[in-house]
């Protein structure tokens, strides 16, 4: 399979779409308001060691859907509160939104006019001194000039790997990591984040200047095995569906057998670890929480949210994984697969503790 073809959120506004799809939005805009204090002090950090007359942003793995531009109003806005605060002018702010070929990028610069004028309520004319660019391709090669960045950003896009691992052909019936999985399996995928973090790293350390920042929030554990609920039950209730529609010749045995996910969900530590190990950063902060599979749970939210948990959830990932099934198992069987996944996850989420754990890492390009 090829990673960078195929993985992309579902384009569009359709009602499966990845922009309309509001349990994911409401993940992420919670992820990223229990992350802003992070990232404020990161900027303010950054101002305290240098004063950029061009602040140069990139956001990777932007996506598309309201989020997309809620983390660069978050980050401008946070930019004006800290110059406000140390009583610096303004800087011009290039934002750089990065994503693969296949992101809806179209959806994003149709929604950049309201995007400027909610700004400009925000900040009045310091909006103007704000511009937006989109840049396709993956953040595991080269995007930017060398030093040409004070400040990047990523949200819930380095869970996934560049590819699927090698040597995986032992993990019969499952998708991704699960707790029947071989020990080869746990190490294939772990050997693949390595070696693509750490890339990730090498590549960022040449674009950012000395003394820039960087904060990313990743779906991770906080458990040290890679085979823990916390990170592959979703995956694996997934397989549950899967197995069952093979179990009644919906799917080949073989076709299930020869799928595996793109992912890894590390470790506080497995992330410390690549970080030190590369050495191009200095760590600031590095923190772990939860937010609940169905974010609905204690908000104030539309009639039924909170019971159509199984629904809201299934939808939710099939946003996130459609392409990468339909282009293994083709669009034929992708409405029957959803239905059958809603249905267990109700069920577990009724008898169960469901959560997304997030590991958000800040750090500074040593000099």
């Amino acid at each position: 399979m090829e990673v960078v073809q195929v993985l992309c959120m579902k384009g569009g506004t359709g009602d499966s779409s990845y922009a309309e799809n509001s349990l994911l939005q409401l993940v992420q805009r919670k992820v990223i308001s229990l992350t802003k204090p992070i990232i404020e002090d990161a900027i303010t950090n950054l101002y305290c060691n240098n004063l950029p007359a061009s602040l140069h942003i990139a956001d990777l793995g932007c996506s598309s859907g309201p989020n997309t531009l809620f983390v660069v109003s978050e980050v401008v806005t946070t930019v004006d509160k800290v110059c406000k605060k140390m009583g610096h002018r303004l800087p011009e702010i290039q934002v750089f939104l990065n994503d693969l070929p296949g992101n809806d990028f179209n959806s994003i610069f149709k929604s950049l006019p309201k995007f400027q004028k909610d700004l400009q309520k925000t900040m009045g004319a310091g909006a103007e001194s704000c511009f937006v660019t989109g840049v396709p391709g993956t953040f595991y090669g080269r995007l930017f000039p060398s030093k040409s960045l004070q400040f990047i950003h990523s949200s819930y896009s380095l869970q996934w790997l560049s590819q699927v691992p090698e040597g995986l052909e032992s993990n019969k019936g499952n998708i991704y990591i699960a707790s029947s999985s071989p020990p080869c399996t746990l190490k294939a995928y772990y050997q693949q984040f390595q070696k693509d973090f750490s890339m990730f790293l090498r590549y960022r350390s040449q674009e950012l200047v000395e003394g820039g920042s960087m904060v990313l929030t990743i779906l991770g554990r906080r458990s040290d095995d890679p085979s823990s609920k916390e990170c592959c039950y979703i995956w694996e209730l997934l397989a549950v569906a899967l197995n069952d529609m093979v179990a009644e010749g919906l799917i080949e045995e073989e076709k299930m057998d020869s799928f595996n996910i793109p992912n890894y969900s590390p470790s506080p530590t497995e992330v410390k670890c690549e970080v030190e190990k590369e050495g191009s950063f200095t760590i600031n902060r590095l923190e772990v929480f939860e937010v609940n599979w169905n974010a609905y749970h204690g908000e104030f939210c539309p009639l039924d949210a909170r019971k159509e948990g199984g629904y809201n959830v299934a939808k939710m990932m099939r946003a996130v994984a459609e392409a990468l099934l339909v282009s293994h198992f083709g669009d034929g069987i992708i409405d029957e697969m959803f239905s059958r996944y809603k249905n267990i996850v109700a069920d577990r989420m009724s008898r169960e503790k469901t959560e997304f754990v997030n590991v958000t890492i800040s750090m500074t390009r040593r000099g």
